[in-house]
């Protein structure tokens, strides 16, 4: 079980802590995620590096991970991968390891653990 606090405004304006439980199978339920707990949430990072070169990444491989480094059409998928599944409110040009691992597993049909990797970086 997963806990979360939420803050909430009472009748005199006050701050009031709630809190929400909720697990994986409550996130996959609801989200209709069609993950298994079998499924990776973590890809062998010569299989990524590899895919980013066919990619056309065109940087150091061990550097930042840039969208403008990739080729235009890896480009536009990479901005809405980082969009929808990112936490982020700026920077969306830099990409972290789970996206990059998301985006692998999206380009190679793999499967993947999207809903623990959901409940590990919130």
């Amino acid at each position: 079980m997963i806990y979360s606090a939420v803050r909430k405004k009472d009748e005199n304006d006050q701050d009031i802590d709630v809190e929400i439980k909720f697990n994986v199978g409550y996130l996959r339920r609801v989200l209709e995620l069609r993950d298994s707990d079998n499924d990776p949430i973590i890809i062998p990072e010569r299989l990524c590096k590899g895919l980013w070169c066919r990619m056309g990444f065109t940087r150091h491989l061990n550097g930042k991970m840039l969208k403008t480094m990739f080729s235009i059409p890896y480009k536009f998928m990479i901005h809405y991968v980082v969009h929808a599944l990112s936490r982020r409110k700026e920077a969306y040009d830099e990409t972290s390891d789970y996206i990059m691992n998301i985006i692998t597993c999206l380009m190679l049909n793999r499967p993947y653990n999207v809903s623990q990797v959901y409940l590990i970086t919130w």
